[in-house]
């Protein structure tokens, strides 16, 4: 059954045309509800695990850390950044009383030095306000950023095959200048101030720009440094600058490491959750916008695109969008 659906945007009617040619294409009566209108829709709340009145609130961290959102489908939707979503769950589960835990689900090899501490502070602020226990899980990666939003809570569990670490920083820098001679391209930048192209994509880094740099990449790991410091209380100074030179760890070397507190499953989380919080059963929640897949406690609220390497779980394309310094606490091999 083939339809045509017209839906008023804005005063004017536009032709789903897509929604026709799917259903062209398949067999049989098949419903599609695709949104066409764009803006942020209010989080809902899906139970993907357990029963009961209490609640344990399930965040996934997951991505690059960025500040930068994503365009949707044909650029009529827009998904907000990983930070703004983080914190906006984080206000809603305040404003539950059911709320009786957190649970960070980590999937990610890092992001902008700014994304990882303000996600890293929201989630602070939450314990603080809110009193209840909150516990890292970490999937495949939690690396670099991802370690250090981990910090913020009160424990720290990786999965068996975890890789974690990389606590260290990183400043990404291309030198299309061979490339733009090449095809006849010239930089006529005007300045006023000879630093004011700092790390340009156009031309090779001096030296007197490379000393400059390192000094702002060694503010930025004493910074990491001191998260750990305070996160980490089984850990002297000495220990943390033995493992804070961005090598990465498995669970077991990172449990060696005391840089995390246990090795185990999702589920082990969540039965840590309740025994910490003193409760019986518990329901686990996770908040997302209409139409996303919410089935149980792996699944997955961040739509993959074609720009995401699965090893890693890195979405590059915030590289290919923008261009200048970024400062990273990042996995990048």
């Amino acid at each position: 059954m083939s339809r045509i659906v017209l839906v008023k945007v804005k005063g004017s009617y536009l032709v789903k045309s897509l929604v026709l040619l799917i259903s062209l294409a398949c067999a049989g009566c098949t419903c599609f509800s695709i949104p066409l209108i764009g803006g942020e829709r209010s989080l809902e709340e899906t139970v993907v695990a357990g029963k009961g009145k209490n609640k344990i609130v399930l965040i996934d961290i997951s991505g690059v850390l960025s500040s930068k959102g994503k365009e949707g489908l044909l650029a009529l939707q827009h998904e907000a950044s990983i930070v703004a979503r983080v914190r906006e769950e984080l206000q809603k589960a305040a404003q539950d009383k059911q709320v009786k835990g957190l649970i960070l689900r980590i999937n990610t090899p890092g992001g902008t030095v700014t994304s990882s501490d303000i996600i890293y502070r929201e989630i602070k602020r939450f314990k603080d306000e809110m009193h209840v226990p909150v516990v890292a899980c970490m999937m495949e990666v939690a690396t670099s950023g991802g370690y250090y939003v981990a910090l913020s809570a009160d424990t720290i569990v990786a999965h068996p095959t975890s890789v974690t670490g990389s606590i260290g920083v990183i400043a990404l820098k291309f030198n299309a200048k061979g490339l733009m001679e090449k095809i006849g391209i010239e930089d006529e930048t005007i300045m006023a101030g000879d630093k004011k192209d700092l790390f340009s994509p156009f031309r090779p880094i001096t030296e007197e720009e490379r000393v400059i740099v390192q000094n702002m990449l060694d503010d930025f790991h004493q910074r990491f440094m001191n998260i750990v410091d305070e996160g980490r209380k089984g850990l002297d100074r000495e220990q943390i600058k033995k493992v804070a030179d961005g090598r990465v760890f498995t669970a077991a070397q990172a449990l060696e490491e005391k840089l995390i507190d246990e090795i185990g499953y999702l589920d082990d989380v969540i039965t840590l959750v309740k025994k910490k919080a003193d409760i019986g059963d518990a329901k686990v929640v996770m908040y997302h916008r209409p139409y996303s897949y919410k089935n149980n406690i792996y699944s997955r609220m961040m739509p993959s695109d074609l720009t995401t390497i699965n090893l890693l779980n890195i979405d590059l394309q915030w590289l290919m969008d923008d261009t200048g310094l970024r400062f990273m606490y990042l996995w990048f091999p």
